[in-house]
Protein backbone atom coordinates (compact mmCIF):
# COMPACT_ATOMS: atom_id res chain seq x y z
CA UNK A 1 0.00 0.00 0.00
CA UNK A 2 1.50 3.80 -0.89
CA UNK A 3 0.72 6.35 1.25
CA UNK A 4 2.01 9.81 0.69
CA UNK A 5 4.68 8.29 -2.24
CA UNK A 6 5.83 5.65 0.36
CA UNK A 7 5.34 1.85 0.27
CA UNK A 8 6.33 -0.46 3.00
CA UNK A 9 7.13 -3.96 3.48
CA UNK A 10 6.22 -6.32 5.65
CA UNK A 11 8.58 -9.42 5.36
CA UNK A 12 12.00 -7.95 6.61
CA UNK A 13 13.76 -10.05 8.64
CA UNK A 14 12.50 -13.59 6.83
CA UNK A 15 16.27 -14.60 6.87
CA UNK A 16 16.91 -14.14 10.56
CA UNK A 17 13.55 -15.86 11.46
CA UNK A 18 14.19 -18.75 9.40
CA UNK A 19 17.64 -18.82 11.41
CA UNK A 20 16.04 -18.46 14.65
CA UNK A 21 13.66 -21.23 14.11
CA UNK A 22 16.39 -23.72 12.98
CA UNK A 23 18.40 -23.24 15.96
CA UNK A 24 15.62 -23.19 17.96
CA UNK A 25 15.15 -26.75 17.06
CA UNK A 26 18.49 -27.55 17.13
CA UNK A 27 17.72 -26.70 20.78
CA UNK A 28 14.59 -28.32 21.74
CA UNK A 29 16.32 -31.85 20.06
CA UNK A 30 19.75 -31.65 22.05
CA UNK A 31 17.43 -30.62 25.55
CA UNK A 32 15.02 -33.54 25.18
CA UNK A 33 17.95 -36.04 24.29
CA UNK A 34 19.94 -35.04 27.14
CA UNK A 35 16.56 -34.86 29.39
CA UNK A 36 16.19 -38.51 28.13
CA UNK A 37 19.94 -39.99 28.80
CA UNK A 38 19.95 -38.56 32.11
CA UNK A 39 16.34 -40.31 32.43
CA UNK A 40 17.63 -43.76 30.96
CA UNK A 41 21.13 -43.88 32.48
CA UNK A 42 22.51 -46.65 34.54
CA UNK A 43 23.03 -45.96 38.20
CA UNK A 44 25.49 -48.44 38.66
CA UNK A 45 27.46 -46.75 35.33
CA UNK A 46 26.03 -43.33 35.19
CA UNK A 47 27.12 -40.81 32.91
CA UNK A 48 31.15 -39.54 32.62
CA UNK A 49 31.21 -36.61 34.38
CA UNK A 50 33.41 -34.99 31.68
CA UNK A 51 31.22 -35.72 29.13
CA UNK A 52 28.23 -34.23 31.21
CA UNK A 53 29.96 -31.00 31.95
CA UNK A 54 30.61 -31.11 28.06
CA UNK A 55 27.07 -31.30 27.32
CA UNK A 56 26.09 -28.11 29.37
CA UNK A 57 28.71 -26.18 28.50
CA UNK A 58 27.00 -27.18 24.48
CA UNK A 59 23.36 -26.81 25.96
CA UNK A 60 24.71 -22.95 27.28
CA UNK A 61 26.74 -21.91 24.01
CA UNK A 62 23.30 -23.02 21.78
CA UNK A 63 21.34 -20.52 24.40
CA UNK A 64 23.51 -17.70 23.96
CA UNK A 65 23.22 -18.31 20.10
CA UNK A 66 19.44 -17.92 19.95
CA UNK A 67 20.10 -14.60 22.40
CA UNK A 68 22.51 -13.13 20.28
CA UNK A 69 19.79 -14.20 17.14
CA UNK A 70 17.35 -11.90 18.91
CA UNK A 71 19.46 -9.05 19.35
CA UNK A 72 20.52 -9.24 15.93
CA UNK A 73 17.17 -9.54 14.31
CA UNK A 74 16.08 -6.03 16.47
CA UNK A 75 19.39 -4.60 15.37
CA UNK A 76 18.58 -4.73 11.80
CA UNK A 77 14.97 -4.02 12.11
CA UNK A 78 16.36 -0.75 14.06
CA UNK A 79 18.86 0.08 10.93
CA UNK A 80 16.45 -0.49 8.57
CA UNK A 81 13.96 1.70 9.68
CA UNK A 82 16.85 4.26 9.80
CA UNK A 83 17.32 3.67 6.58
CA UNK A 84 13.83 3.88 5.44
CA UNK A 85 13.32 7.48 7.35
CA UNK A 86 16.12 8.86 5.90
CA UNK A 87 14.88 7.96 2.03
CA UNK A 88 11.64 9.42 2.89
CA UNK A 89 13.23 12.75 3.57
CA UNK A 90 14.27 12.70 0.31
CA UNK A 91 10.68 13.31 -1.51
CA UNK A 92 10.49 17.17 -2.48
CA UNK A 93 14.76 17.05 -2.93
CA UNK A 94 16.19 17.20 -6.14
CA UNK A 95 18.92 14.54 -6.25
CA UNK A 96 21.74 13.60 -8.57
CA UNK A 97 22.28 9.74 -9.18
CA UNK A 98 24.40 7.69 -11.35
CA UNK A 99 22.96 6.92 -14.49
CA UNK A 100 21.73 8.07 -18.38
CA UNK A 101 18.32 8.48 -18.47
CA UNK A 102 16.20 11.97 -17.48
CA UNK A 103 12.89 13.24 -17.83
CA UNK A 104 12.11 15.59 -20.27
CA UNK A 105 9.20 18.03 -18.29
CA UNK A 106 7.81 21.37 -18.57
CA UNK A 107 10.47 21.85 -21.41
CA UNK A 108 13.48 20.79 -19.60
CA UNK A 109 15.94 17.78 -18.86
CA UNK A 110 18.83 17.51 -16.74
CA UNK A 111 21.93 15.63 -16.45
CA UNK A 112 25.23 15.95 -14.49
CA UNK A 113 28.39 14.87 -16.20
CA UNK A 114 31.91 14.04 -15.62
CA UNK A 115 35.27 14.55 -17.77
CA UNK A 116 38.32 13.51 -16.90
CA UNK A 117 40.28 16.10 -18.88
CA UNK A 118 39.38 18.53 -21.51
CA UNK A 119 37.94 16.82 -24.45
CA UNK A 120 35.85 17.63 -27.97
CA UNK A 121 32.50 16.10 -27.52
CA UNK A 122 29.78 14.52 -29.64
CA UNK A 123 26.16 14.80 -27.29
CA UNK A 124 23.65 12.58 -28.43
CA UNK A 125 20.00 12.42 -26.86
CA UNK A 126 17.86 9.69 -27.81
CA UNK A 127 13.85 8.64 -26.75
CA UNK A 128 12.31 6.01 -25.15
CA UNK A 129 12.62 3.86 -28.05
CA UNK A 130 15.92 4.21 -29.00
CA UNK A 131 15.53 6.85 -32.06
CA UNK A 132 18.29 9.86 -32.01
CA UNK A 133 16.12 13.24 -31.44
CA UNK A 134 18.93 15.76 -30.79
CA UNK A 135 22.84 15.62 -30.90
CA UNK A 136 25.39 18.70 -30.70
CA UNK A 137 28.89 18.89 -30.84
CA UNK A 138 31.75 21.16 -28.99
CA UNK A 139 34.47 21.50 -26.52
CA UNK A 140 34.18 21.20 -22.27
CA UNK A 141 37.26 21.26 -19.91
CA UNK A 142 37.84 18.97 -17.57
CA UNK A 143 35.93 18.19 -14.39
CA UNK A 144 32.01 18.19 -13.41
CA UNK A 145 29.03 19.75 -15.45
CA UNK A 146 25.60 20.04 -16.68
CA UNK A 147 23.68 19.75 -20.01
CA UNK A 148 20.46 20.65 -19.96
CA UNK A 149 17.90 19.90 -23.08
CA UNK A 150 14.98 22.39 -23.55
CA UNK A 151 13.06 19.58 -25.93
CA UNK A 152 13.80 20.73 -29.12
CA UNK A 153 14.77 18.41 -31.48
CA UNK A 154 17.65 18.75 -34.26
CA UNK A 155 15.09 19.42 -37.06
CA UNK A 156 13.54 21.98 -34.76
CA UNK A 157 10.44 20.32 -33.65
CA UNK A 158 9.47 20.03 -29.87
CA UNK A 159 9.95 16.79 -28.34
CA UNK A 160 7.18 15.53 -25.93
CA UNK A 161 7.60 14.61 -22.24
CA UNK A 162 8.66 11.63 -21.40
CA UNK A 163 11.98 9.55 -20.46
CA UNK A 164 15.14 10.39 -22.60
CA UNK A 165 18.91 8.75 -22.19
CA UNK A 166 21.67 10.97 -23.14
CA UNK A 167 25.10 9.14 -24.43
CA UNK A 168 28.66 11.68 -24.57
CA UNK A 169 31.43 10.35 -27.21
CA UNK A 170 34.51 12.59 -25.97
CA UNK A 171 37.81 12.37 -27.56
CA UNK A 172 40.93 14.80 -26.79
CA UNK A 173 43.20 16.75 -28.51
CA UNK A 174 45.05 13.69 -29.89
CA UNK A 175 41.80 11.97 -30.77
CA UNK A 176 42.19 9.19 -28.05
CA UNK A 177 38.93 8.26 -26.15
CA UNK A 178 38.08 10.01 -23.27
CA UNK A 179 35.41 8.19 -20.38
CA UNK A 180 32.53 10.60 -19.46
CA UNK A 181 30.27 9.86 -16.95
CA UNK A 182 26.85 10.71 -16.61
CA UNK A 183 24.13 11.24 -13.77
CA UNK A 184 20.77 12.03 -13.78
CA UNK A 185 19.36 15.20 -12.12
CA UNK A 186 15.38 15.49 -10.46
CA UNK A 187 12.93 15.80 -7.88
CA UNK A 188 12.38 12.80 -6.06
CA UNK A 189 8.32 12.86 -6.10
CA UNK A 190 7.52 8.89 -3.73
CA UNK A 191 10.10 6.63 -1.98
CA UNK A 192 9.40 3.08 -2.77
CA UNK A 193 10.68 0.36 1.07
CA UNK A 194 9.17 -3.13 -0.83
CA UNK A 195 12.65 -3.57 -1.57
CA UNK A 196 15.64 -4.60 0.15
CA UNK A 197 16.83 -1.20 -0.37
CA UNK A 198 14.77 1.95 -0.34
CA UNK A 199 14.71 3.15 -4.41
CA UNK A 200 13.14 6.69 -4.98
CA UNK A 201 11.45 7.85 -8.08
CA UNK A 202 12.63 10.65 -10.19
CA UNK A 203 9.98 11.08 -12.66
CA UNK A 204 9.04 7.89 -14.54
CA UNK A 205 12.52 6.49 -13.35
CA UNK A 206 13.21 4.64 -10.07
CA UNK A 207 17.02 5.22 -8.40
CA UNK A 208 18.69 3.10 -5.68
CA UNK A 209 19.33 5.17 -2.47
CA UNK A 210 22.94 4.27 -3.23
CA UNK A 211 23.12 5.57 -6.57
CA UNK A 212 22.64 8.84 -5.08
CA UNK A 213 25.38 11.08 -5.24
CA UNK A 214 23.96 14.55 -4.45
CA UNK A 215 20.77 16.18 -3.12
CA UNK A 216 19.66 19.62 -2.83
CA UNK A 217 16.64 21.92 -1.75
CA UNK A 218 14.41 23.29 -4.80
CA UNK A 219 15.26 22.98 -8.55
Amino acid sequence: MSVSGVSSNGSSGTSTLSSDTTIAGNFNTFLSLLTTQLQNQNPLDPLDTNQFTQQLVEFSSVEQQLKSNDYLSTLVQATQNSANNAAVSYIGKTVTASGVDSDLKNGQATWSFSLPSAANVTVTIKDANGNQVYTETGSLGAGQGQFNWDGTETDGSTAPAGTYSISINAKDSSGQYVAASTETTGTVTAVDLTGTEPSLTIGSQTVKLSDVTSVRTGS
